[in-house]
């Protein structure tokens, strides 16, 4: 099938394709890897009357440090991210970047439009929420910066407006001994997570100082698991404790069955995994290289 006829808009800079936004109306959509967008239109899920080309924009698409951590262009790809000396620096990035559908997509899709989707089966959004990360987020009225705990309003809602698109990811630097993992179970590839964990931690003294645990593809938004979190905070982390995190997102998790799964499935995955992801954050947390991959079944 072949998408319903659209008016095509090429941005210049990011501050066009703001200003176009505003112009065009709420109805306009923006094109950046069209990884979601395309074969929504293909199937005619979704007929914008107007899209805005972004991928002609100059200077979007970088991994870059600075004193505070990581800036990200919000047309990065994953494919960029993935083979990012700065981002293999936080090994939780690789993770995700690594992992997400097959090659060719990973090579169009963006870590921008990922995040704008606000999917609850995407990838990035429960890493980047076990992260001290900002959205910076630009309109004709200027920019603003959101922090990442306040970005994802439902599903398939955030909190851009409509004349509203991101310019950057911001990623600041963890605390030392920290490590993070991210770990997904798919059926294949191409396809979204039946489920997925997102865990970071902060030793000092074999202690854990801090702690954080999301679950991605079993709520409307990505879930943050506080009780797992509390569990671990200013404690040894022991198998007990371990345990008790799992359990924790056990019982914070609220999916929906469907065709990768009933919920009650669904609950035992996020319990495996998240004990799995706790092992490698912890080994990550202690200085070891630890490769990861995710579960496909």
């Amino acid at each position: 099938m072949f998408p319903r006829a659209f008016h095509y808009h090429r941005a210049g800079s990011l501050k066009e394709a703001a200003t176009m936004l505003a112009q065009l109306g709420p109805e306009a959509r923006l094109l950046a890897g069209g990884q979601s967008l395309i074969p929504l239109m293909k199937l005619r899920f979704a007929s914008p009357p107007h899209l805005v080309d972004l991928n002609f924009v100059p200077g979007a698409s970088y991994v870059q440090r600075d004193g505070g951590g990581l800036r990200i262009g919000a047309l990065t790809c994953h494919a960029e991210i993935e083979g990012s000396p700065a981002a293999a620096a936080v090994p939780i990035l690789h993770d995700c970047a690594a992992g997400i559908a097959d090659v060719q997509i990973r090579n169009r899709g963006t870590i921008g439009g990922s995040v704008a989707e606000a999917d609850p089966s995407g990838d990035w959004a429960p890493v980047l929420l076990t992260l001290e990360s900002e959205v910076r987020c630009l309109s004709p009225r200027g920019e603003r910066t959101v922090p990442i705990a306040k970005f994802f309003v439902d599903a398939y809602t955030s909190a851009l407006g409509d004349d509203e698109l991101i310019s950057e990811i911001a990623i600041k630097t963890l605390p030392k001994g920290s490590g993070g993992a991210y770990l997904a179970f798919k059926r294949s590839a191409p396809v979204y997570a039946s489920a997925s964990a997102a865990v970071r931690v902060t030793m000092e003294d074999g202690v854990c100082r801090d702690a954080a645990i999301v679950l991605g593809a079993v709520g409307l938004t990505p879930v943050r698991v506080v009780e797992g979190e509390a569990a671990l905070r200013n404690n040894q982390v022991t198998a007990k404790t371990i345990e008790a995190a799992a359990e924790a997102a056990r019982a914070a998790a609220d999916p929906q069955p469907d065709m990768r799964g009933s919920a009650e499935y669904k609950r035992q995955l996020v319990t495996a995994l998240v004990k799995r992801a706790l092992e490698v954050a912890l080994k990550r947390a202690r200085g070891e290289k630890v490769e990861l991959s995710h579960i496909y079944a």
